[in-house]
């Protein structure tokens, strides 16, 4: 594992934070991180920590919306079919299930359909224009694809097939023939929220939509849950539109109306009507519907989330939760010989990027297992499994390496690519993986420099471990929900004295207790770093990188703090990010 650079809090003014303290009644740590994470009015402030779904932008500022939302109309009035194609993602299988269901209480006839990723590959291809074929559909909508399906939207033109095209993915300079093309990061959009995932774009869509219709906003809210998952789980940034899409897709999911993700809650372990958090989306809902899509038949995820019948629901669930146990299998085989491959191979030196292949991988696991070298290598990481002379590739990236621009810097070696900042997937011949492995290294040396190979943790305020504190905690829920681009706060605590041994708790965590005065003994975890316990002793004046979590036992919930970072208080500061 990396070890990470510890970034100092920035300098925030005293009266700044006192005015937030005063006028908000707010904990002084609670004020010091609004400021520094830009919310230093008082108005900023609280729409930040209570965001309300009137604060979603207008749709219509999204370019082509206009004639978006007529061709559809049209499509309704008509009876005509219409074929609603989504990715074989979370992002894509959410967004599918997200607009058949609202475009069929409009009154549309709809298709749904979702490519098998083995079989027919990604985006809106010759499967998907097949099916709209079959079924007469004269228009089709796609969710989290199209946007790079050049060929299939020109021939579906040719077959006198319509196509709405609804992507957040990046676009070339030429945009497909389509009818219409929604896409935030359109060179002409001036639509203020360029991240969106696809779902999200989905969700904008069917606003302008409901609206021409005559529908009142609130009707589309019960639909909040199937965006508020891919919102959270495609990682994009949780600030702006996403938070407050992702935070009232939460609330509607903990009583979800939808029977498929109530059965796959109950698969998941998650308690009904008890709150979801951002990680058990991350970590146990996201993972579930993309096993669907990477072990299996991705329409099987879309069929789920459509379900009205709750025992049908929880049998699909079942399969689901089978499927997701294979996938967790495959992908930790895949990564154990991944790391084998990089434990003879690999030098940190000169490899600023890792580019992997193998003809025995899976791959639906692939993208996964990347995100796991990077979590280890903290380099830009793409993995191949090969078929035959040709190969599926998926990639995960580092902040600062925009990983589609890198790829585009490359495409000379690859046969086709797509993706965004953070995640692509790559089509390439097998004979050409050396030379994209050279190249994307090269790009990785121009555009890293050392210290980029290092991850941070950004510090956000100092604290006493006496300030930890089941209110502070509480305080500390209204900045969720927690993900890429909204952290979880982390607290710095210098020159903290331990009270009695460090206790190994399972194979690789290390439990701390903590001498803070008055006999009491708040708990510390520190996840993952037992390797510690070679330097740390009940003597030990340490400083705690830590974030401010709790434990439930036997009913009782303990504030908890969660340590990050741990290391001699007489190093660490000076180790620290200037």
């Amino acid at each position: 594992m990396v070890k990470s650079i510890l970034g100092r809090p920035e300098h925030v003014e005293p009266a700044t934070v006192a005015t937030l303290v005063a006028q908000l009644q707010l904990p002084e740590a609670v004020a010091a991180i609004l400021v520094r994470r830009g919310h230093a009015d008082p108005d900023a402030a609280k729409a930040f920590l209570r965001p309300r779904l009137e604060s979603l932008h207008d749709p219509w500022t999204l370019p082509d919306m206009e004639t978006a939302v007529e061709r559809i109309a049209s499509a309704i009035d008509d009876g005509e079919p219409i074929l609603v194609h989504g990715d074989y993602d979370v992002d894509g299988v959410c967004g599918t299930a997200l607009l058949t269901r609202a475009l069929r209480e409009l009154g549309a006839r709809v298709e749904p359909f979702v490519p098998n990723r083995l079989e027919h590959g990604y985006d809106f291809g010759p499967a998907g224009l097949a099916a709209a074929l079959e079924r007469e559909c004269g228009l089709v909508l796609t969710c989290d694809c199209g946007i790079a399906a050049h060929e299939t939207v020109a021939a579906a033109g040719d077959a006198g097939i319509d196509v709405v095209i609804s992507d957040h993915h990046t676009p070339s300079p030429e945009l497909p023939p389509a009818v219409a093309v929604l896409n935030p990061h359109r060179d002409d959009s001036g639509y203020p929220e360029k991240v969106l995932c696809g779902a999200g774009v989905a969700f904008k869509l069917l606003q302008a939509l409901f609206q021409r219709r005559g529908r009142a906003a609130s009707d589309l809210y019960k639909y909040l849950d199937l965006v508020g998952i891919p919102t959270i789980a495609d990682l994009v940034p949780l600030t702006g539109e996403n938070r407050v899409l992702a935070r009232f897709g939460l609330k509607v999911l903990e009583r979800t109306p939808n029977p498929g993700l109530r059965a796959l809650a109950r698969v998941s372990g998650l308690k009904a009507g008890r709150p979801i958090s951002a990680g058990q989306i991350a970590f146990v809902i996201g993972p579930r519907i993309n096993a669907v899509g990477r072990m299996g038949e991705a329409m099987r995820g879309v069929r789920l989330l459509l379900m009205e019948d709750e025992a049908e629901a929880a049998v699909v669930a079942d399969v689901v939760e089978a499927e997701n146990r294979l996938r967790r299998e495959v992908d930790r085989a895949t990564l154990d010989e991944a790391k084998a491959i990089l434990e003879e191979s690999f030098d940190p030196e000169s490899q600023r990027a890792i580019v992997l292949a193998s003809q025995d991988w899976h791959p639906g696991v692939i993208g996964i297992v990347a995100s796991r070298i990077v979590e280890q290598y903290y380099r830009p990481t793409v993995l191949i499994a090969l078929d035959g002379d040709c190969g599926r590739g998926s990639g995960r990236s580092i902040p600062g390496f925009h990983l589609y621009d890198a790829l585009q810097a490359c495409e000379s070696h690859l046969l086709q690519f797509g993706g965004h900042r953070a995640a692509a997937g790559v089509q390439i011949r097998a004979d050409e993986i050396e030379a994209f492995r050279d190249s994307l290294n090269a790009v990785a040396h121009e555009w890293l420099a050392p210290q980029d190979l290092l991850p941070r943790i950004r510090i956000d305020h100092e604290l006493s471990m006496t300030e930890v504190s089941a209110e502070l905690w509480r305080f500390l829920n209204h900045f969720g929900p927690y993900g890429q681009g909204n952290p979880k706060p982390v607290f710095l605590a210098r020159n903290v004295a331990l009270r009695g041994a460090p206790e190994v708790v399972g194979q690789e965590h290390v439990r701390l207790r903590i001498e803070v005065g008055d006999g009491a003994t708040p708990e510390a975890i520190a996840f993952g770093q037992a390797a510690e316990l070679e330097w740390l002793n009940e003597s030990s004046r340490v400083d705690l990188a830590f974030q401010i979590g709790v434990r439930e036992w036997q009913g009782v919930e303990y504030v908890q703090a969660q340590v990050l970072d741990v290391r001699p208080s007489e190093e660490a500061w000076a180790s620290y990010e200037s």
